[in-house]
């Protein structure tokens, strides 16, 4: 259900005829029974380049039965089915559209290449019509600027000898022809809403229209019809007053007046010259935007300068400059960890709990940190460079128990028990309150089980012995020992009277008495002082 013609473009572009089959839709067989003559002839893939009009040719002399029906027409009778439709269709619609449209809802089998041979074979006056282009009307003054991003080549930074591709931002003001450029490194989101910005600022005021390029950095997603403007830039037309009506997608003649200057700018500003650092290069670039390019003869304009032009008709007709500069924002989206934190560049920043596992909005600027849900601010914190940033607050309230179990908190709670247990808590928070917290938490937290009388019991058993620990603690409690008499000594509870070495070897003994004792009595001498 192809032309003929298609197949040997197909083949003699080096495919197989397998692979002719399964691209075009057509048996092998067929495939095979129409490139015979081919084959015949000597003819063979990848030899020299040969157009449709030479296959034409051939064609008539190997089928002239397929000539007679109008060469390639195979797929015609198909296509001729829907006259009438396609016939209405072109006053405001492509021909590749009418294709894709036939071919998804009316499931045409003809190819593409088929498809328009018959339109201008069949239809050329509408076909004609389809490809006249209106001239678009003269711009007001102030009330449009294009904008584009254009390659300007590559530089190396002396300072660092690293490489870049550099891009240049430009601006136009339709009306008046003057520009705005600036040469950038990243054509990030940041550096497109600074660009603007900057733009604005060179122009001493703000076009009511902006009619970018469909790039990712101005327009999440091209849509002629319903364009969704990436936040960013929708902060900063809201701010500056402005209405952002996006290209469409592939349609440079909706922004004819930036597409053009490309190439001059390429040439003129940046071609052969040296530049010491990025800064460098924009501040040169705003001087060749005034100087040069605003300076030069326009022949759109009658042979006027741009900058004539702006000064005298359009630059009283922009929007006033706010009396505040625009604060640079980035705009990110982040989903919320199950620790409650979304990643912001280098930072965690808390969110409230409930929406983990939700996607956010977030928005940064140098000072602060905003996320938003559903377009509803449900958080603000101070920006953080790199690290954490943790509001408790976001945490549900039985998981941040202890943390909120203060030194101070332990005090009070042991203060309700009893003074033996205010005294243990004491003793553990006495040096190194934050290392040995936890153990005051735990001691506390065997109220829950025990009564306040049994724990100021064990504390105070445990005082007695000496190690008033968590452990210690609640062993006495688990033996239920807290109330148990003191367990008597050896002794009867004699308290023992013991002698160091000086009591053992006095030091007020001469050693010359001490020389001369014998053996047996200086060994009694000893045993009596034990005693």
């Amino acid at each position: 259900m192809v032309d003929i013609i298609e197949i040997y473009v197909h083949w003699y572009a080096g495919r197989s005829k397998s692979q002719v089959g399964a691209s075009l839709g057509v048996d092998r067989k067929t495939v095979r029974k129409y490139l015979a003559p081919a084959e015949a002839a000597g003819i063979a893939p990848g030899g020299p380049p040969m157009g449709e009009a030479d296959w034409a040719k051939l064609i008539k002399t190997w089928f002239p039965g397929q000539a007679e029906r109008g060469l390639n027409q195979i797929t015609w009778p198909e296509i001729d089915q829907h006259r009438d439709y396609i016939k209405t269709l072109l006053e405001t619609t492509t021909v590749t559209t009418i294709h894709q449209r036939l071919r998804d809802e009316r499931k045409l089998k003809a190819s593409i290449s088929s498809f328009r041979r018959w339109v201008h074979e069949n239809l050329p006056d509408e076909a004609a019509r389809s490809k006249v282009t209106v001239l678009r009307d003269d711009v007001e003054p102030g009330s449009e600027a294009q904008i584009d991003y254009g390659f300007l080549g590559q530089w190396i930074n002396p300072g660092t000898g690293k490489r870049h591709r550099i891009w240049a931002f430009v601006m136009v003001l339709p009306c008046s022809r003057h520009m705005f450029v600036r040469p950038v490194i990243h054509m990030d989101q940041h550096a497109w809403t600074e660009s603007h910005a900057e733009a604005f600022r060179f122009f001493g005021g703000v076009p009511r229209r902006l009619v970018p390029d469909n790039l990712r950095t101005g327009v999440d997603k091209p849509d002629l019809y319903d364009p969704k403007i990436n936040k960013a830039y929708a902060e900063l037309a809201l701010y500056y007053g402005a209405l952002v009506d996006p290209a469409r997608a592939v349609h440079p003649k909706d922004k004819p007046r930036v597409e053009r200057p490309m190439p001059y700018v390429r040439d003129s500003f940046w071609s052969g010259r040296q530049f010491t650092s990025l800064e460098h290069m924009q501040a040169e670039a705003l001087v060749w935007a005034r100087e040069i390019a605003g300076g030069r003869q326009c022949r759109p304009l009658g042979g006027a300068a741009p900058l004539a032009v702006f000064d005298a008709v359009e630059a009283p007709a922009l929007l006033p400059l706010p009396d505040k500069p625009f604060v640079l924002a980035r705009w990110s989206t982040a989903t919320v960890g199950p620790d409650i934190h979304v990643k912001v560049g280098r930072t965690l920043y808390s969110v409230p709990w409930k929406l983990i596992g939700r996607r956010v909005d977030v928005r940064s600027t140098a000072t602060m940190v905003q996320v938003f849900h559903e377009g509803q601010l449900v958080k603000t914190h101070a920006a953080l460079e790199q690290g954490k940033r943790t509001d408790r607050g976001d945490y549900p309230p039985e998981k941040i128990a202890f943390q909120m179990k203060t030194p101070l908190w332990c005090r009070t709670q042991a203060s309700e028990v009893g003074n033996r247990c205010r005294e243990v808590v004491d003793q553990l928070l006495e040096v190194n309150a934050l290392y040995r917290l936890r153990a005051a938490q735990g001691i506390l937290g065997l109220r829950k089980k025990y009564s306040d009388a049994r724990l100021e019991a064990a504390c105070a058993k445990a005082l007695t012995v000496g190690d008033p620990s968590y452990r210690t603690i609640k062993g006495i409690l688990i033996a239920g020992t807290e109330t148990d008499p003191e367990p008597e000594t050896g002794d009867a509870g004699a308290a023992a009277f013991l002698h160091g070495p000086e009591g053992l070897f006095p030091t007020d003994i001469p050693t010359q008495t001490l020389g001369g004792l014998h053996q047996d009595q200086g060994h009694d001498d000893a045993e009596e002082t034990v005693r």
